[in-house]
């Protein structure tokens, strides 16, 4: 009788964890619009968002590019068509295929992504997981980056460097 009470536990557990990653999969979509006023507006959102201090502030010089690239082609979809309802079906393809390509950038350079790590603490062999944003994260390692430099320096002032 404990067996099938342990059974059921684990089974519960289980179910939890399984609904609690696919919320936490569920990524917050920047790009979806189904008419011209919108787009516009969120066209304007996104290029705040992508200087610096926004939401994307870490996005790359040649992944602004592409993104801009993308929504310069959904611009002229809208221009000609107004509406997603008034296009046509190729149309409505590549204006979906933009949005998806802008939506997948914007999501990877999300300062607000969540990043999660298993890792074993020194002197342990049980992993813990930790997660921070990738903000955080990317903020982490310009921090470490930054050190070092300073060390290197610091080495070299006293006549230790190469």
């Amino acid at each position: 009788m404990k067996l099938k009470g342990s059974l059921i536990g684990v089974f519960a557990v289980a179910v939890m964890l399984q609904v609690g990653a696919a919320q936490a999969s569920k990524a917050k979509v920047a790009v979806k619009v189904d008419n011209k006023a919108d787009f516009t507006a969120v066209v304007a959102t996104v290029h705040k968002e992508m200087l610096p201090g926004g939401r994307y502030d870490l996005i790359s010089e040649k992944e602004r590019g592409e993104v801009d690239s993308h929504l310069a082609d959904m611009q002229s979809l809208f221009d000609k068509y107004d509406t997603v309802d008034k296009m046509d079906p190729n149309a409505k393809i590549q204006l979906f295929n933009d949005q998806e390509a802008v939506n997948a950038t914007l999501t990877h350079r999300d300062n607000d992504r969540l990043i999660c790590e298993s890792i074993a603490p020194v002197g342990s062999h049980i992993p813990r997981t930790t997660c921070v944003t990738y903000g955080q994260k990317m903020q982490n390692e310009r921090d470490r980056l930054h050190v070092m430099d300073q060390m290197k320096h610091v080495q070299n002032l006293r006549g230790g460097g190469n």
